[in-house]
């Protein structure tokens, strides 16, 4: 497999020679200061292939091209905002960057309770804390509605949570839910999510689909004239939040949309991770069924717990086998060459590694320090290894 890091440009912690030394051949990036639905100019794309491969790495994939909010709900300015990410997908693929990956999240990007869990070695992991989101979503922000989604007995642990939390805990806990995450095209206050919430307040789950099928088939003619594959990215959580729709959390999910706008162009992003938060996915079937749409690989582990909590694991260990995800990937990549396919690699890169050694403390972004992917990068390098010598 092709393994690559992701890279938030000029201003991440991790430099790209630092890539480098981890034996990345690729880096998966973005003009993260132009994600808010402008078409990104041909000059700006050259000028971060250049840095690039300065470094001695190559760029050949996108996280993210961002979907507008007015596409996701085809609202506001929608029609200019498809325009402009065709022209976008035209300018990547005239610098030779030939695979998108992006989501359909609405609102939300990837979601988390806590930035920095502490673990039993000392370091510390990305959380998504099912008490602390319900101490949130109902009683803080008083979402209408809210109570409903929620059972009986959450609420009264949330309750009792919340009473415990100082006034520093609880806007900690916000900025995580709705303030931050990186690369994300906008950030929210209080007022302003609610606000946000309230558009998709009549939004069925189809009616989002449809939405996103509708975005795809103009999108998808495109990618496949200039030779671009799009891989979408599975909702983060895999279940709903805020009351929000959601349409990629599931393999039923994942075949609706290779079925709603059939296409070699229209594929996936397997994060192993991202579907493993949810007790319904079998990550080595879906690689299997879904291993000649499979073109983006997020390679990471979760833990899960009773109550639909998770934690970040390593990469090697938590609920997911993640020697039969590779191990399914790789042959796939096996039948590709056997093709005859110049494109058989499938890239893939380690995802949300922990916070260990060095990097405690640091200023990171959170999920994306250098030491812990690292890491996993060479527990799945060796699995990878392995695999290739035992003969698949």
């Amino acid at each position: 497999m092709k393994q690559t890091w992701r890279w938030f440009g000029p201003d991440d912690s991790v430099a790209l020679a630092h890539i480098r030394q981890a034996s990345a051949k690729g880096v998966v990036t973005a003009l993260h200061h132009l994600n808010d639905g402008r078409a990104w100019p041909a000059e700006e794309i050259l000028e971060r292939k250049a840095t690039i491969e300065a470094a001695g790495l190559e760029w050949r994939v996108v996280e993210s091209v961002i979907v507008h909010e007015d596409i996701k709900t085809r609202t506001g300015r929608y029609r200019d905002l498809i325009d402009n990410y065709k022209s976008s997908l035209r300018a990547l693929a005239a610098a030779g960057i030939d695979t998108v990956c992006y989501n359909f999240m609405a609102i939300t990007d990837w979601t988390r309770t806590d930035l920095d869990a502490p673990l039993p070695h000392g370091g510390t992991a990305l959380r998504f804390d099912f008490v602390d989101f319900c101490a949130y979503d109902v009683l803080v922000l008083k979402r209408a509605d809210a109570e409903g989604d929620h059972p009986a007995e959450r609420i009264e642990a949330a309750r009792a949570r919340l009473q415990a939390m100082s006034n520093s805990d609880l806007a900690k806990l916000e900025t995580n839910l709705i303030g931050w995450v990186p690369a994300r095209e906008f950030i929210h206050d209080r007022e302003s999510f609610r606000r946000a919430l309230d558009v998709y307040r009549d939004m069925s789950v189809e009616g989002f689909r449809d939405n996103l099928i509708a975005f795809l088939r103009e999108i998808i003619p495109v990618a496949e004239e200039v030779g671009v594959r799009m891989a979408i990215h599975p909702d983060d959580p895999p279940f709903p939040i805020f009351g929000l729709p959601r349409v990629v959390s599931s393999e039923a999910d994942a075949a609706a949309i290779l079925a709603g706008c059939p296409s070699p162009s229209n594929g996936l992003t397997l994060c192993t991770g991202s579907y493993g938060a949810g007790a319904h996915n079998d990550l080595p079937a879906m690689a299997r069924r879904f291993a000649s749409d499979i073109h983006f690989a997020h390679l990471r582990n979760v833990t899960k717990e009773a109550d639909g909590s998770f934690h970040e694991a390593e990469h090697l260990e938590g609920d997911t086998d993640m020697i039969a995800v590779v191990r399914a990937l790789m042959a796939e990549e096996r039948r590709r060459k056997a093709e005859g396919r110049a494109d058989w690699e499938i890239p893939m890169r380690p995802d949300h590694g922990h916070a260990i050694v060095d990097d405690i403390g640091k200023r990171v972004n959170p999920g994306y320090s250098c030491i812990g992917r690292l890491k996993g990068l060479a527990e799945l390098r060796g699995v990878m290894r392995t695999i290739d010598a035992l003969g698949g």
